[in-house]
């Protein structure tokens, strides 16, 4: 079974303060093999890049209204006219405001969801071929 990787590079935004932001690079990547989740990296102040990975759903339904709770949140909002998605990421190590342009998370989201449509992320895990081959054997 091929596994499809669906990456994008962009530009997120630090929010340090409501008057002050810093560009930081980031990618998004999606794994059909992975077919739950979506994840980002990116290099904040570290020689290390930072990675997180949360829920797709999480991020599909943030780009229209808030959702989430605890180490990540994710909500649609207007930033200087433009529509941006702002993610809250929580970790023992500090916290991150992030600021995404919504126009490229979403077509970015939209590949994913080509790749790999809503509900038939479990028919991506291959279970049920290993069942088959199992049970075959």
């Amino acid at each position: 079974m091929s596994h499809t990787v669906v990456e994008r590079e962009l530009e997120l935004r630090l929010i340090l303060s409501p008057e002050r932001s810093v560009p930081v690079p980031a990618r998004l990547g999606y794994h059909s093999d992975d077919p739950y989740a979506v994840h980002v990296t990116f290099h904040i102040t570290s020689a290390q890049p930072v990675h997180w990975t949360f829920s797709r759903d999480l991020l599909v339904e943030g780009v229209f209204r808030p959702c989430g709770h605890g180490d990540v949140r994710v909500w649609p909002t207007k930033s200087e006219g433009r529509s941006v998605v702002l993610m809250a990421l929580s970790s023992p190590d500090g916290d991150a405001l992030l600021e995404a342009p919504a126009a490229q998370v979403s077509a970015w989201l939209e590949r994913t969801l080509r790749v790999v449509p809503p509900g038939t992320e479990a028919g991506q895990l291959g279970i049920d071929d290993a069942l088959d081959e199992l049970l075959a054997r």
